[in-house]
């Protein structure tokens, strides 16, 4: 009599699980993950650059490479603000269509990095109809609130972050 090995499933493995770094925009948190950021520096001199979005904010040198710079605040259509001690620039590494774009995102304030389980992880809620959130990974139950993580790679379009590359070159 032949005997049947029973396997059981294999568990199901979260992308989204890892490190992330979260920081405010207004009164909610959000997080990107750790493997996209660059580095996290004060807000700089900024160069305008005409004719583009008002999120974006300009361009600025990070040890001799222009690099696009966008506000998050803006770009999510939130109050723009004054930037204060605590607004911080994340250089952000963005992967798009083959090819890798830094880019700067202004924050608020960065508040620290988060290793986020699968538990602590849910899909993002359904808004209906013409409400859409391809930026937005999920939402991540942390220290008693809710932090929208976002995929940094689509948070801008493929075609908006060709237009800034070839204007500021």
């Amino acid at each position: 009599m032949a005997s049947t090995v029973l396997e059981a499933p294999a568990a199901k493995v979260d992308s989204r699980a890892g490190k992330y770094l979260t920081f405010g925009l207004g009164k909610e948190e959000f997080a990107i993950q750790v493997l996209a950021v660059r580095e996290i520096m004060g807000v700089q001199e900024i160069t305008v650059v005409p004719q583009t979005p008002p999120y974006v904010k300009g361009v600025i040198n990070l040890r001799g490479k222009v690099i696009p710079v966008v506000d998050l605040r803006l770009k999510f259509g939130l109050e723009e603000q004054a930037y204060t001690q605590r607004t911080c620039i994340v250089v952000v590494q963005i992967e798009q269509e083959g090819s890798r774009l830094l880019t700067g995102v202004v924050v608020d304030e960065v508040s620290e990095v988060v290793t986020l389980q699968s538990a602590d992880i849910e899909d993002t809620p359904d808004f209906g109809r013409g409400v859409s959130t391809p930026y937005i990974l999920g939402m991540a139950k942390s220290k008693g609130k809710v932090k929208i993580l976002l995929d940094i790679n689509r948070v801008m379009s493929v075609q908006e972050m060709s237009g800034l590359a070839g204007s500021v070159l």
